[in-house]
């Protein structure tokens, strides 16, 4: 396994040379960015190659991979969205996605595949994200990236089998699951859903979870919740996992520099990763 960290837990004021300096500092081997629409953040829409290519080398010169590419622009362009046009968006979005990851040459792209409301049935959504992803895998495919289905609080796919049978129908390598263990823990298992999905899991999301909350703001820092952490690294072990492991942790707005260290040891002792940064073995 590897050490890797999602952009989204560093302050909102970083760059994207604070970013991976901090990375590279507290012994991270790859960050996660995110695509999003505000001009000012680290990876904002309408990049061109040129200035992705300058990412992909400060992140080189720091000792850095960019091993997948996430977004919360899904949320607001839903594939399962009862508008076509505002699914189209999405697409789009995923579309930008993979060329992105193909620049960086990382390896997969998190989905969310739609979201279940009012508006949209279960079955309907079911469909549309079928419809959607089916457009978007031939440009995976050729691109070589994987479309990493996360579990994430959208009232869909809300069961490993589930999940699984989704992602078989499309009997492509190109589409898996990117597995979110904190997500899972509120309805589910997270050593349970791990040998169920096995090696469709293509990339691993952790934070922990506080069940006596209960909602949203029972995602805490690891091992400040109930997620058994020895259970999810004996599972991804027992599945062959290699992949990266990146937290996915809100900062801590006046003292980062404690919480990204504390953060990285909690890490290493949590998960046998291979090496440290700077080539150390664990």
């Amino acid at each position: 396994m590897n050490k890797g960290i999602n952009a989204w837990c560093f302050p909102e004021s970083y760059s994207i040379d604070d970013i991976f300096k901090s990375a590279r500092d507290h012994g991270y081997e790859g960050v996660e960015l995110n695509l999003a629409d505000d001009p000012s953040a680290p990876l904002p829409l309408n990049m061109n190659e040129g200035q992705l290519m300058d990412i992909k080398q400060e992140a080189v010169d720091a000792g850095l991979s960019l091993p997948s590419l996430s977004t919360d622009l899904l949320w607001k362009y839903p594939l399962t969205d009862e508008d076509e046009s505002v699914r189209e968006k999405g697409i789009a979005v995923v579309e930008n996605m993979i060329w992105i990851a193909e620049v960086f040459e990382a390896k997969t792209v998190l989905v969310v595949p739609g979201i279940v409301n009012e508006q949209v049935s279960y079955e309907n959504a079911y469909g549309r994200s079928q419809e959607s992803l089916k457009k978007l895998l031939p440009i995976a495919e050729k691109a070589g990236i994987t479309i990493g289905i996360e579990n994430v609080w959208n009232k869909f796919l809300l069961s490993p089998i589930e999940m699984r049978q989704f992602v078989d129908g499309f009997e492509s390598p190109n589409i898996g699951v990117y597995f979110d263990a904190g997500n899972v823990y509120p309805y589910g298992y997270p050593e349970q859903w791990i040998r169920i999905l096995s090696n469709r899991i293509k990339s691993v999301h952790v934070k922990d979870f506080k069940s006596s909350v209960g909602n949203i703001n029972g995602f805490v820092p690891l091992l400040a919740g109930d997620v058994k952490w020895e259970r999810v690294t004996e599972a991804l072990d027992e599945i062959g996992y290699e992949g990266f492991i990146i937290p996915e942790i809100p900062p801590h707005q006046q003292f980062h520099h404690p919480f990204m260290r504390i953060l990285s040891e909690t890490m290493d002792e949590i998960f046998p990763f291979k090496m440290r940064q700077g080539g150390q073995h664990e």
